[in-house]
C-alpha cells in the first residue's frame, strides 16, 4: 500500500478530465462548494482555511483531494478525493461539482479515475461513499459505478460500498 504523501502530487485524466492538485488561486472558484467536516464555507477566507487544512490532512498521509479540470476550457469545475480510512487500506470516496456543470458527464469520470488511483495506486480493500437520502443524482450515479448500499446511517444518511 503506497499512501500519500507522494514525491509528487500526483495528476491523473481522461480525455475529457485532469484531477489535479488544488491551487490557492482556485480557490476563489471553489468557495459554494468548499467543505471540511460538512461545514460549508461562506467566505474565501473560510475556504482558504479549509484548503489549508485538506492540504495538511494530505501530508499527514490522511486524504488525498483533487480538483476537477475540463481538459477544454482548462476550468476547475469541482472536487473529489478520498478523506478517511487510508491507513486501514480504505478510503470514504466524496465529491462535489459546482451546480452549472452537473449532468455533463464529470462526475462519472472524476469517480471512475478516482476509484481506479485508490485500487491501483493506493491500493484500497474497500471503498465506500457516504449520501444524504435526498441526494438522488449522487444515488444513481454511485449505483451506476457498482457501488452498494450497506447502511442506512442516522442523521439521514446512506453509506454505499463498492462492490468488488
Amino acid at each position: 500500500m503506497k499512501l500519500p504523501p507522494y514525491d509528487n502530487f500526483p495528476s491523473i485524466s481522461d480525455d475529457k478530465i485532469l484531477l489535479r492538485q488544488i491551487q490557492f488561486s482556485d480557490i476563489n472558484e471553489l468557495i459554494e462548494i468548499s467543505f471540511y467536516d460538512a461545514i460549508q464555507a461562506t467566505t474565501l477566507n473560510q475556504a482558504t482555511e479549509m484548503q489549508t487544512k485538506i492540504n495538511r490532512d494530505y501530508l499527514d498521509g490522511n486524504s488525498i483531494h483533487w480538483g476537477i479540470v475540463d481538459k477544454l476550457t482548462n476550468k476547475i469545475v469541482g472536487t473529489c478525493g478520498y478523506y478517511r480510512g487510508l491507513d486501514k487500506e480504505e478510503g470514504e470516496l466524496g465529491c462535489v461539482l459546482l451546480p452549472k456543470y452537473r449532468g455533463k458527464g464529470y462526475m462519472t469520470s472524476a469517480m471512475l479515475l478516482a476509484i481506479e488511483f485508490g485500487l491501483n495506486e493506493i491500493g484500497l480493500k474497500r471503498i465506500w461513499a457516504i449520501t444524504t437520502k435526498q441526494n438522488e443524482k449522487a444515488i444513481k450515479l454511485i449505483e451506476k459505478l457498482n457501488f452498494i448500499k450497506i447502511a442506512e446511517l442516522d442523521d439521514n444518511e446512506v453509506e454505499y460500498e463498492l462492490s468488488m
